[in-house]
């Protein structure tokens, strides 16, 4: 009988922790809209998370450091006249989160480090392409505000959020609902699920489909895929028998996985949330009570179990801090923010170590908040990698950075020559008189925003000078 060699990973005891009572966000009415997104969206600054609302669709966004009950009164983001069925922070904007509804339109918001006073309900800009509900955004990882979204009508439109133009359109890919898409690392390619059953990764700027998969997962359910940092593809799925499967799969080569798991019997969608600096996937089913994750390596089996985190409650949805978030002092190298019925939980994953000094082997450099390209950059072929930070003296995200719209002047209907959209000599007067009204409309709002403040700071100066006269 051989012993069996233990394989050599310094993430093989990581360990799954569930934070304490008092660093959990209660009393929050999370959505029961039935959608198999996310429902949380958290970054450095902010944790945002779909709720309950008559008449509409909201979301709340509360400071990372707001734990504890929150006030039933605490302002949401309103302005969807639908249910919002998924959310997505900018990566390269912390105060920027984009969000999607089954009113057919995404709306881009600016989330101000104050506590606001009232409801948000004014969108930075709305985007309206689609013709049914939108259930899917994701932010590209390199270009300056280039969104993606997908919805009901299986058509992909990437957007450029700085001026509200479509950029390009996917609209005869897909001939069914879209379940998923993902960008590579450097956005050059996307990845998407159908309910055709395809896995299809597309080159968007050339609008035509690289490779395709039928059928990775022969069961009914829905597929999910993410894309590796060497450019594999981790699929979750469904087998004939109804068992979870999570495969890998090699671009250049569809015909077999290159590693496939088979887990449980569920009914749950996992979700797969992939981190490229450690390649750990963490599986996240809606309804379960238990976070899996898997080391993928280049060594056979190449798909390796690590460990399984348990709860009690079930999961009605989870967010995933990038990586930039974390607290490196502690050995932390992934946090999820689970949602119950009525509260967030954090939940830090943590590598046992003995030594207080920053470990580099277990946080290489981590794409930064700075991107690499412009959206028009991107548009016209160029690709770049993410622009990398060192983790090493912390994080600290950067201050307030303001959304700026610069929207096309709508009484030039000529149609754009080319990708890339020169200007004649002709509108250059239009153009300077639609910089000189957004100007105006940037002081008029800063005016209206600095009157609110200073009207907030008279009513606190009576209230304070009420209790003065109380107390003597």
């Amino acid at each position: 009988m051989s012993r069996r060699v233990v394989r050599q990973s310094k993430f093989r005891h990581v360990f799954g922790q569930a934070a304490k009572a008092d660093q959990a966000y209660e009393d929050i009415r999370v959505s029961k809209v039935t959608w198999d997104s996310a429902f949380c969206a958290v970054n450095p600054k902010f944790l945002a998370i779909i709720v309950e609302a008559g008449g509409g669709g909201a979301f709340i966004v509360l400071p990372l450091a707001k734990t504890g009950r929150v006030d039933k009164n605490y302002p949401l983001v309103t302005g969807h006249t639908g249910p919002v069925l998924d959310i997505d922070w900018c990566p390269h904007n912390d105060n920027v989160i984009a969000s999607a509804s089954d009113d057919t339109t995404v709306m881009v918001w600016q989330i101000p480090d104050y506590t606001p006073v009232r409801n948000i309900t004014e969108p930075v800009i709305t985007l309206e392409g689609h013709s049914k509900r939108v259930g899917i955004l994701c932010w590209h990882p390199t270009a300056r505000n280039v969104l993606l979204s997908a919805g009901g009508d299986n058509v992909i439109i990437i957007w450029n959020v700085g001026t509200g133009e479509a950029l390009l359109s996917l609209d005869d890919i897909h001939p069914d609902v879209i379940h998923s898409v993902c960008w590579n690392s450097n956005g050059s390619l996307l990845a998407t699920t159908c309910k055709d059953k395809t896995l299809r990764i597309i080159d968007p700027r050339k609008s035509q489909v690289v490779a395709e998969r039928a059928r990775p997962h022969e069961g009914a359910r829905p597929l999910r895929a993410v894309f590796t940092a060497d450019g594999k593809l981790l699929s979750t799925g469904f087998s004939r028998m109804s068992e979870r499967q999570l495969a890998l799969w090699d671009p250049n080569n569809f015909e077999e996985p290159v590693a496939l798991q088979e887990m449980d019997t569920s009914n749950g969608v996992l979700l797969p949330f992939y981190d490229h600096d450690s390649s750990i996937v963490y599986l996240c089913g809606k309804g379960d009570s238990s976070i899996r994750y898997f080391e993928i390596t280049d060594e056979p089996p190449f798909v390796h179990y690590l460990n399984t985190f348990s709860s009690k409650e079930p999961q009605r949805g989870m967010g995933f801090m990038p990586k930039r978030g974390l607290d490196v002092s502690k050995c932390e190298i992934a946090r999820f923010y689970k949602l119950h019925e009525r509260k967030c939980e954090p939940i830090v994953m943590t590598v046992p170590r003995k030594s207080d000094l920053f470990q580099d082997d277990l946080y290489p450099d981590t794409p930064g908040p700075e991107p690499a390209l412009e959206a028009d950059e991107w548009l016209s072929g160029q690709d770049a990698e993410p622009v990398l930070i060192s983790l090493k003296e912390g994080y600290i995200p950067p201050k307030h950075r303001e959304l700026r719209i610069t929207k096309r002047n709508i009484l030039d209907v000529r149609p754009p020559a080319g990708p890339r959209r020169s200007q004649s000599s002709s509108e250059a007067p239009l153009s300077q008189q639609h910089t000189l009204e957004t100007l105006l409309e940037e002081i008029k709002a800063l005016r209206e925003r600095v009157q609110a403040q200073e009207e907030r700071i008279t009513a606190l100066e009576n209230m304070l000078c009420e209790l003065v006269d109380g107390t003597d």
